[in-house]
């Protein structure tokens, strides 16, 4: 069965002014690292986070004295997986082994319509 696996990874950006720009720059460095790899199929986007006072969507980022942690969004697909635990073993494996260092959390695992 095929699963499409999403994941969220804490970037970290030094010597940046603004949050657009930390943005730019994990977004850019995260596609980097994984095209060196050969994984250039993993789609990166930065996360969405959610005011705790009004609900409405910001992106995940946070800076603070020019450095800047920011939420981004790792989706792959993984074919022929036994379970989904077996997917996201997979895709942490995968996309943990180009970003070393780099905090993975799965936070979806989604089965693929078709393969049931």
């Amino acid at each position: 069965m095929n699963y499409e696996v999403v994941m969220e990874a804490a970037w970290l950006v030094r010597d940046v002014e603004t949050v657009d720009d930390a943005i730019g720059v994990a977004v850019s460095e995260a596609g980097s690292r994984l095209n060196e790899s050969g994984l250039d199929y993993v789609e990166v986007e930065v996360g969405v986070t959610g005011c705790p006072f009004c609900d409405e969507p910001f992106d995940s980022a946070f800076l603070a004295a020019e450095t800047a942690i920011v939420g981004l969004i790792l989706e792959i697909t993984i074919f022929n997986a036994e379970s989904e635990e077996h997917a996201t073993r997979i895709a942490k494996s995968e996309v943990g082994s180009s970003l070393r260092n780099v905090p993975l959390t799965v936070i979806e695992v989604i089965p693929e319509e078709g393969d049931e």
